[in-house]
């Protein structure tokens, strides 16, 4: 059974991020809600001029403001830092998957397998042999955890999440539903009639406080392991090609494609429908601009933009020019012209 929602007072919330009330402590908050929202049960925060005015101008019943800012008599509590502090009320009212310790009757697990004490399996999730659930691991409803697998400690598998056979997952992960890890990378070779394809034989190792967004895909390595680092963050349908490295605490937008045998150094920021030619390296702390292609090795951080990327000053130049290639053409046109009349 999942646990009810808990009621929040003001008074309650001031506590909660350490604030100033100034306001009725018994006075109920339903929800957090975007600075404007005509909410009188929810909060919002403003932590410049112009949120202060959409809170102003709205029914919203209490606000998180900073240090120096004025509301007038609309309920408000004072923070260092108002964006932080809306964060923790976030939290507070995130609602999370309930999930019963133990395995789920109708779970099927290979004897050969280990779900340490503390972890939970949910509704209908196959644990394959050699695989191993370690303790306060949750696996909700419709996994599949492939034989030689390994969830780390605390880690999350929404529902519908699939392990390949030896995907090492480490602690405190976050896999949202869809997400496919370990499955064969897209390589073939052609025999001289047909494609062929080429054995998978590697594995998947994934770094500790990770997390995936739905219907992301990580294949494993022809051989060897392809390794997410720690902290790697990926938004929803990002895909990792076969014997790639990912740097720790690297960010990826929706959409990114990433091919075999890329390596990316830590702290990469990767913006969405980005691409990666495979084999390529690129530094840490380098970052792409959205929907960019890099075709060639990145060997310092650099900000980069384009297809192909380029550095980010010089797109920005030749956007520049190329919005301005119709007037030069009319230009042009006209110059050839003048030139024939003159020859004629």
């Amino acid at each position: 059974m999942a646990a009810e929602a808990r009621v929040w007072t003001l008074g309650q919330i001031a506590s909660l991020v350490d604030g100033k009330l100034h306001g009725p402590s018994d006075q109920p908050v339903s929800r957090p809600v975007p600075a404007g929202w005509d909410e009188p049960s929810g909060i919002t925060f403003a932590e410049d001029e112009a949120n202060l005015s959409k809170a102003q101008g709205s029914s919203v019943g209490a606000v998180l403001i900073g240090p120096g800012m004025v509301l007038g008599d609309r309920p408000h509590i004072v923070v260092s830092s108002p964006r932080a502090a809306f964060f923790r009320v976030l939290g507070a009212f995130e609602t999370q998957p309930f999930l019963e310790s133990g395995v789920h009757p109708t779970a099927v697990v290979a004897p050969e397998a280990t779900v340490e004490p503390g972890a939970s399996v949910g509704a209908f999730a196959v644990i394959e042999a050699r695989a191993v659930v370690e303790s306060g691991a949750r696996v909700f409803a419709h996994c599949y955890v492939g034989q030689g697998s390994r969830i780390g400690a605390r880690s999350v598998l929404m529902p519908g999440v699939v392990l390949y056979p030896n995907v090492v997952i480490g602690a405190d992960c976050l896999l949202h539903s869809g997400v496919v890890l370990g499955c064969d990378g897209f390589g073939f070779f052609w025999d001289g009639s047909r494609q062929m394809k080429i054995p998978h034989a590697g594995h998947l190792r994934v770094g500790d406080m990770c997390e995936f967004g739905a219907n992301t895909c990580i294949d494993r390595a022809t051989c060897g392991d392809s390794i997410v680092g720690e902290g790697v963050k990926l938004d929803n349908l990002v895909h990792i090609g076969h014997n790639a490295r990912i740097g720790a605490h690297t960010v990826m937008a929706g959409q990114v494609g990433v091919s075999g045998s890329v390596t990316l150094g830590e702290r990469c920021v990767i913006g969405g429908q980005s691409g990666i030619t495979d084999h390529v390296t690129v530094a840490g702390g380098t970052r792409v601009g959205g929907m960019s292609g890099v075709s060639n090795d990145v060997p310092d951080a650099k900000e980069l933009f384009g297809i192909p990327a380029r550095p980010l000053a010089e797109s920005m130049r030749s956007l520049a020019a190329l919005r301005k290639l119709p007037e030069l053409f009319k230009r042009v046109m006209a110059l050839e012209s003048q030139i024939k009349r003159t020859q004629d």
